[in-house]
């Protein structure tokens, strides 16, 4: 293809990174190699020093993982991307390439329970200071800020309340600071929202999610510039080898192909179900951005170009009559994952954020009747009267 820059969304999500073989093929192919062949013993050592570039161990370089890079990066304006085994893996990566003992990260509390455990749990264990705020408070941001901080991180929108921050704002509070901010694009992905073009430096995804779209593979990817991912994090990569394989990464690629037309069509039946779901009395609250009683309507507004298709709610009762909606459903999976053309619905308290402390979910607003639905491809009334037959 020419430059990326010539070229809208919609195409870049069908064509960009493909470069065919002799062969002439019209679909992208998946390279189901280890390894790869030389020609001399001279271009072997040219390869593995980085004098030439080229292909030496699945590892870190595979034709058809490249091609997933590449595609994801021309979308979300990134230099450089490195695919990953798993989004936690990602945000792993992400922290191994730029963080080291004695550096400080703060995050958002609204962030997926894992992410939490990760940096509460694992990271402390090497020396990585580690603070919690709220993330919509840019004044506790700035409070929070110390020398050694390195990282500010966060979901925009959060797992699971859709809480909304002002990427541009906080960014400048970052580099004010001499930190980086990386974002986790998971719930709008490039077709909703582009964090890197708000100033962000960093951009995580789990690929399992939207970018897949059919809940058929796990992988995770980082995006941003050149030197910190397309050197750093890569380095890790190529390293600790969290590697996404090939043939996972042929399925996001497909998945990529049509994720403007899904993320549409999930928003549109997301707003229907939250505003159906708002309407019933034995529903507390629905967090959902679209909705105009939501804390941060007019920023996703103008942040982000839909409001996405995950939406949360409260039910009256607590744990068992939230229970009751989900055991009551005949056609919604009952699953943690998200982003999928299946609606799926959660109990975070007890499932996603089940590792939590009960502080640590009173704190991100984990409350015990909160459900998650991630609203799928399905048609919107039939999604509607499933969530019906436990509200009776």
């Amino acid at each position: 293809m020419d430059s990326y820059d010539n070229y809208d969304f919609d195409t870049l999500a069908v064509r960009a990174g493909q470069v065919r073989t002799g062969e002439g093929e019209h679909s992208e192919p998946i390279f189901t190699t280890s390894s790869f062949a030389f020609g001399s013993a001279a271009e072997a050592a040219a390869r593995f020093s980085g004098e030439i570039p080229g292909n030496i161990y699945s590892r870190f370089t595979n034709p058809t993982v490249r091609t997933f890079q590449d595609r994801l990066a021309a979308l979300e304006g990134g230099e450089a991307c490195v695919a990953t085994a798993s989004g936690m893996a990602a945000i792993l990566a992400a922290c191994m390439a730029t963080l080291q003992h004695g550096d400080h990260l703060i995050c958002s509390r609204s962030v997926f329970g894992t992410t939490t455990v990760l940096f509460d749990r694992y990271l402390r264990r090497f020396g990585i200071e580690v603070d919690f705020v709220n993330l919509c408070d840019l004044d506790g941001w700035r409070v929070a800020l110390r020398p050694n901080t390195r990282m500010l991180f966060v979901e925009t929108p959060s797992n699971p309340l859709t809480e909304i921050v002002d990427i541009a704002a906080l960014a400048e509070i970052a580099h004010a600071g001499g930190a980086l901010l990386a974002v986790d694009n998971c719930f709008c992905t490039p077709a909703l929202q582009r964090p890197l073009a708000l100033g962000a430096d960093l951009v995580i995804h789990s690929a399992t999610k939207y970018l897949d779209g059919q809940g058929r593979a796990v992988g995770g990817a980082v995006v941003g510039g050149a030197e910190i991912v397309g050197k750093e994090v890569f380095g890790v990569l190529r390293t600790a080898g969290p590697t996404m394989s090939p043939f996972n990464a042929w399925i996001f690629l497909k998945g990529l192909e049509t994720l403007s037309l899904r993320m549409r069509a999930h928003c549109a039946n997301a707003l229907r179900v939250a505003q159906w779901l708002a309407e019933q009395p034995q529903i507390e609250q629905v967090y959902y951005p679209g909705l105009d009683t939501h804390p941060q309507h007019m920023l996703a507004g103008s942040q982000q170009s839909g409001y996405g298709g995950i939406l949360s709610f409260v039910v009256r009762g607590g744990q068992p009559a939230a229970w009751r909606v989900v055991d009551a459903t005949r056609m919604i999976s009952i699953t943690a994952n998200l982003g999928d053309t299946k609606t799926t619905i959660t109990h975070p308290g007890t499932t996603t954020h089940g590792r939590l402390s009960p502080q640590q979910r009173a704190e991100t607003g984990i409350s015990d009747g909160l459900l998650r639905v991630a609203v799928g491809l399905e048609s919107a009334d039939d999604i509607i009267a499933d969530l019906a037959r436990g509200l009776g």
